[in-house]
């Protein structure tokens, strides 16, 4: 048994309503630890990636929130795992 809480989310256990393709590939984004639950949110990369259609990949989602162009609630994010409430 691993020691501490799981860090990786595969696609087929992600909350429906992402809906997220079941073959688009095995894992998907877990939302770090913030204000919102897991099943009440969304990570700020599946909105960039699946939502806005700014990126195409995971990696392209990161570095769109390093160059700090993100703002959640007025303050910049630069977590690509970020729990954004709906």
């Amino acid at each position: 048994m691993g020691r501490g809480p799981k860090k990786h989310l595969k696609r087929l256990n992600a909350p429906r309503h992402w809906n997220l393709g079941k073959m688009g590939g095995v894992w998907a984004p877990k939302p770090s630890a913030g204000p919102h639950k897991q099943r009440e949110c969304l990570p700020v990369a599946i909105i960039l990636r699946e939502r806005l259609k700014y990126a195409l990949t995971g990696k392209e989602c990161q570095q769109i929130c390093m160059e700090r162009c993100v703002k959640i609630d007025g303050k910049v994010r630069t977590d690509y795992n970020y729990p954004a409430g709906f």
